[in-house]
């Protein structure tokens, strides 16, 4: 029986010294991860919390290791307005909407050339076998030379005059037009500025969720190292912490893309990064809006100036049928001979009146008239359509700033979530199965706060095009 006593006395104490070990590791382990903050709770704004210590040992226990090789330069960082000008002095389709410009000016100065004064000189020498004599009188010399000035003055020239006028007509076409190119280059290139800008969101919302399943693997592997977890809790933290890593690498790779689409636009060498965040002007009322649109909006001038060509050209048909009156002076200076004199000169009226051409008049006309209605018929399609996308572009803005608090609420609700998960975690009263959904609900939830402040600001960026308040 005293035997039996002892046996059980050494069986009570054996529990409650295993008991007391393990609440003693639990008690450590707890002092260790209690200042382990929660990521995904942290401010957008805010760095993610460092997890990882430092390798034991100092540097001389460290194997010897050659240096890296140094990695790529950093992205050049510019501002909005900035990336805006780089643009627009080198991007190709600016740079090729500046040479239009110039070949409409010199176009202008090709058509005004045929109503101006036109003065030529000529000069020759002729040379034949023989001097031609009449009895002994030479009446053609061996060797002759001629030279004239010819001044040609068009008085009446209604097709060159019409000529120019177009050609003025097609040079403010290029100009409207080249204005156009710039507007949907600075379209370009706001668009992907904001696409950099939601892709550092990506990034940071993708460091905090790795940061905050980092925290949790190392709660859940140092209890499986103490005896106080168990395997299957710490696969399921390394896989959370893996598929984070993955999820991290993929935004940041996505960042270089739109890094370097926004490099391209701007015709530089080297990725291009944001500088600041953009801040938006606001858009006017609706109906004021609408009017500014339809007077600023460079397309819209476009489309009014190929209109006001048209009708120019329509107008102009008379010249068609309008006389022309040119006159012709020369003067010149020759060999002279028995019929010819030494010098002389001549002028001389030319009335020239088109009667019949063979129809080409009419097939220009009808040509003309189609070309003017085609230009109507744009004009007002893009005029009614500036007024629906305007009135659109208005609730689309209001609808993004909906969505956009939704958002932002649903993240501090998941937020919350996951910090009290962690805390029922850690006191033993749930799975790490909660922890995780908590984690992966309150990424979630930041990465929509992200691209509801993309879509937020695009339609603020779509509805200043609309207005033509852009660039």
């Amino acid at each position: 029986m005293r035997e039996r006593k002892s046996v059980g006395c050494m069986s009570m104490n054996g529990d409650r010294g295993r008991t007391m070990a393990g609440g003693a590791r639990l008690f450590a382990l707890s002092l260790t991860l209690l200042g382990a903050p929660v990521a995904i709770a942290q401010t957008p704004g805010a760095p993610a919390a460092a997890v990882s210590g430092a390798p034991a040992g100092g540097p001389s226990s460290a194997p010897a290791v050659l240096p890296a090789p140094p990695g790529p330069p950093p992205p050049i960082r510019v501002s909005w307005q900035r990336a805006l000008e780089l643009a627009e002095a080198h991007n190709t389709s600016t740079l090729v909407a500046d040479q239009e410009i110039r070949r409409a000016e010199a176009l202008v100065r090709e058509a005004r050339a045929a109503w101006l004064p036109t003065l030529t000189g000529n000069g020759s020498y002729t040379r034949i076998d023989s001097a031609r004599y009449f009895g002994t009188t030479v009446t053609t010399p061996a060797g002759s030379w001629n030279g004239n000035l010819a001044l040609t003055v068009p008085i009446v020239a209604p097709p060159a005059w019409a000529n120019d006028w177009h050609a003025q007509d097609a040079r403010e076409v290029a100009r409207v037009t080249a204005a156009d190119a710039r507007r949907q280059l600075a379209t370009a290139v706001g668009r992907t500025y904001l696409t950099v800008i939601l892709q550092h969101r990506q990034v940071e919302v993708a460091a905090r969720a790795r940061d905050t399943a980092k925290v949790h693997y190392d709660y859940a592997h140092t209890r499986l190292g103490l005896g106080l977890g168990n395997g299957v809790d710490d696969a399921r933290a390394a896989q959370e912490l893996h598929s984070d890593e993955s999820q991290l690498n993929d935004a940041q790779t996505a960042l270089v893309r739109a890094q370097s689409a926004l490099a391209v636009l701007l015709s530089a060498e080297d990725l291009v990064d944001v500088e600041d965040d953009v801040q938006l002007a606001a858009a006017p009322s609706a109906q004021a809006a609408i009017d500014d649109a339809r007077k600023n909006r460079s397309d819209v001038r476009a489309l009014q100036a190929r209109k006001l060509s048209s009708e120019h050209l329509r107008r102009d048909e008379w010249v068609y049928y309008a006389p022309s009156l040119l006159a012709q002076a020369q003067a010149f200076k020759q060999t002279a001979t028995l019929l010819q004199p030494a010098s002389g000169w001549q002028a001389s009226v030319v009335l020239s009146i088109p009667f019949f051409d063979g129809g080409l008049r009419y097939g220009v006309a009808r040509e003309r008239a189609a070309l003017d209605e085609e230009a109507r018929i744009q004009l007002e399609a893009t005029l009614r359509q500036v007024s629906v996308e305007v009135r659109t572009q208005f609730r689309v803005v209001e609808s993004a700033d909906r969505s956009l608090e939704a958002a932002r609420q649903a993240l501090a609700s998941a937020a919350q979530a996951a910090v009290l998960a962690d805390k029922s975690y850690r006191a033993g009263a749930s799975t790490n199965l909660e922890v995780i959904d908590a984690e992966r609900r309150a990424r979630d939830a930041a990465s929509q706060v992200a691209f509801a402040e993309d879509n937020a600001r695009q339609a603020r960026l779509d509805l200043l095009l609309a207005t033509g308040a852009f660039p």
